[in-house]
């Protein structure tokens, strides 16, 4: 690989100035940078153009001063939050990107599923770990996570967010939020996306979401906020919003 190659990134989406829609920064304005490429295949992953190989073609090449120049030009040059997102943004060396942003001002906020620690993770203003529960067919590594959480080194605020589809979904956060008693822990009920990606089943996120709520506020063991996908509920499924 050349150093020209270690700059390029491969870029799903760039697009903004929009709301983040869920987690701790939620209702926040924000750039979102969304990677192409993934390491997992959850199975009601809502953003599957920025996961699945087979849409490589239509992830663009930029190098990190291309990126932060889209992000300078969509926020109008006012430093702002940039939030990355993926895919896993994790998997590329977003680091001259995050430092680059920084010198003009910039805050960036990360989600990534706690996979693939970085050094470059406490360069990061904010860190969003999000393990995905049963119901994503995927399985936690909770040593690669602690991974992360050690790349992190108590630098950027650092939140733990899980989606909840059902009873073992719940049952997994509460193992996780026993695990990780510090980490201030979200939860949100799943999206779930049929065979158009620009659907939105409206009336079974509620059900699922007033489900959550009462879970939560009527379980004395469990210390957690429990949110909407806002962006969701104002302009459903559809990308780059």
């Amino acid at each position: 690989m050349t150093d020209t190659d270690k700059d390029i990134l491969r870029i799903s989406e760039i697009f903004g100035p929009t709301i983040q829609g869920e987690g701790a920064l939620i209702g926040r304005p924000t750039v979102f940078v969304r990677t192409g490429g993934c390491d997992y295949r959850c199975g009601w992953c809502d953003t599957m153009y920025a996961v699945d190989s087979k849409y490589r073609a239509q992830w663009k090449p930029m190098t990190f001063k291309d990126v932060m120049g889209k992000v300078r030009e969509l926020s109008s040059d006012k430093p702002m939050l940039v939030t990355l997102s993926g895919g896993n943004p994790a998997i590329q060396n977003l680091e001259p990107l995050i430092r680059l942003g920084q010198v003009s001002g910039y805050q960036f906020a990360m989600e990534t599923q706690g996979s693939v620690a970085q050094d470059w993770f406490s360069d990061l203003d904010f860190l969003t770990l999000s393990p995905k529960p049963p119901s994503s067919g995927m399985e936690t590594d909770w040593g690669k996570f602690d991974d992360c959480l050690a790349a992190a080194a108590g630098k950027p605020a650092t939140s733990m967010k899980i989606v909840v589809f059902d009873e073992v979904d719940y049952d997994y956060a509460c193992d996780a939020a026993v695990r990780y008693p510090d980490l201030p822990l979200y939860l949100q009920p799943c999206n779930p996306v049929g065979d158009n990606e620009t659907e939105c089943d409206r009336v079974t996120i509620d059900e699922r979401l007033r489900w959550l709520a009462e879970k939560v506020t009527n379980d004395n063991n469990l210390n957690a906020f429990v949110l909407p996908q806002l962006h969701v509920m104002i302009w459903g499924n559809k990308r780059g919003v």
